[in-house]
């Protein structure tokens, strides 16, 4: 049985269908770059780039040691930015 328009009641059921399609295969993309370690290039968590342009896990280490070590008291602030300054120079 066909309405005013030409199209019966489920006509446009094939829209809904595709949209639920395209969204699952969305959602699977977005399931995968998450267990696969998100995008490259991306986010807070990257490694720094050492002096040749290479991202190296150590610099943000080092980095992190730093900051540890001027949380607990031992180090100044001056000596703090100090080590932060030549890490910058030497490899971040």
């Amino acid at each position: 049985m066909m309405d005013s328009y030409g199209w019966s009641g489920m006509g446009w059921m094939w829209i809904f269908w595709v949209l639920l399609i395209v969204g699952l295969v969305l959602l699977i993309i977005l399931l995968v770059r998450l267990i696969g370690g998100g995008m490259p290039g991306r986010g807070a968590g990257m490694p720094d780039r050492g002096a040749d342009g290479v991202r190296t896990a150590g610099d943000t280490r080092a980095r992190e040691i730093l900051a540890e070590r001027y949380a607990r008291g031992e180090l100044t602030a001056e000596e703090y930015r100090e080590a932060l300054r030549t890490l910058g120079e030497t490899g971040g």
